[in-house]
């Protein structure tokens, strides 16, 4: 548990950090868009088979 806390303070001191190397007037009003998540699988699937919309058969 205090290698994790020890990384969260990690973490936090990166992103304090990032966040000062940036001037103040830069900073206001700055809203960061969400990245999109739409197209992040593409060319993950290689093949589906010709039967996929086919009724499983259950029994």
């Amino acid at each position: 548990m205090v290698n994790e806390v020890e990384d969260f303070i990690d973490f936090l001191k990166a992103k304090h950090s990032k966040n000062l190397s940036t001037p103040i007037s830069e900073n206001k009003n700055i809203v960061e868009e969400p990245k999109s998540l739409y197209g992040a699988a593409k060319g993950t699937i290689l093949y589906i088979s010709d039967d996929f919309n086919e009724l499983l058969d259950f029994n």
